[in-house]
């Protein structure tokens, strides 16, 4: 009986960090019948497949900018913001392709696409979204967005079980998973400041924002500062050593987040006094 349990242990894709297969989806697709397969999905494979050229394309000309130009360490003033948004970009780039190939390899297992899926069980969702994740102008989403099935674990397992402060919770939970490094556990908890403080601003501008024009400005604001935070975000939980992680916070870059963080205290302010 111990044998389905070591197979779902060492299930190929779950090993490579793919998306995350419940165990009794897992059991129930491996003593199901391979006659359930859908025909669609080598089509589906063939698009993921081309995709994954498409991004390890894009891989080789932005690791080519990358290593051309200057590091942090040799920015000057708005340089580094093109520094930090170009390797951030290679950084993304990695996850993606990643993901896709991960998610082909469970879509080639059957896993890709549930026919007989229980009432109230959770559907198979991929991770890399990247229409989303590259398009949107909010925080909160991008964070639902990344890595979708470890996403949808630590809510259920974290987020949803926590009394106080769950989101502080769930994403310091994420910088012990990942290791404890300096900038895992500052680039974490800096992310989970700036959710909150995302919930805010959007909550207030959807209360003041009325006019077309005002919304696309505001939208396309907040979507070049969203990426430029999640890029920050991301340089810090990367280079993981403290003197990377010194030069990232001295550097121009740090003034995106701050932004948040002076936005989320008069925003918060503004909201107690309101209740």
């Amino acid at each position: 009986k111990a044998l389905p349990y070591f197979s779902y242990l060492l299930f190929f894709p779950a090993l490579l960090g793919g998306p995350l297969c419940s165990f009794q989806r897992f059991q129930a697709r491996v003593q199901g019948s391979s006659s359930l397969y859908p025909r669609h999905s080598f089509w589906a494979l063939t698009w993921r497949g081309l995709q994954i050229l498409g991004l390890e394309g894009l891989k080789v000309v932005l690791t080519g900018v990358v290593s051309a130009g200057v590091g942090l360490a040799d920015c000057h003033q708005l340089q580094c913001i093109y520094v930090m948004w170009s390797t951030a970009g290679l950084f993304k780039l990695t996850y993606y392709s990643h993901w896709l190939l991960d998610d082909s390899l469970l879509c080639a297992a059957g896993f890709g696409f549930e026919l007989g899926q229980s009432p109230g069980e959770e559907g198979y969702i991929p991770d890399a979204d990247i229409w989303t994740l590259e398009t949107t102008h909010r925080i909160s989403l991008f964070t639902r967005r990344w890595n979708q099935s470890t996403a949808r674990w630590l809510r259920r397992l974290i987020f949803q079980q926590s009394g106080a402060w769950p989101l502080l919770q769930t994403f310091a939970f994420s910088a012990w998973w990942h290791g404890l490094h300096p900038g895992q556990v500052f680039g974490f908890l800096c992310w989970a400041v700036m959710v909150e403080a995302d919930y805010l601003i959007h909550t207030f501008a959807n209360l003041f924002i009325r006019s077309w024009p005002l919304w696309l400005l505001y939208r396309t604001l907040t979507w070049a500062h969203t990426q430029l935070i999640i890029a920050y975000i991301m340089l810090a939980v990367e280079v993981r050593s403290l003197s990377s992680l010194w030069l990232l916070c001295n550097s121009y870059n740090s003034i995106f987040p701050m932004v948040y963080c002076i936005l989320l205290l008069l925003l918060a302010k503004r909201k107690y006094k309101f209740n």
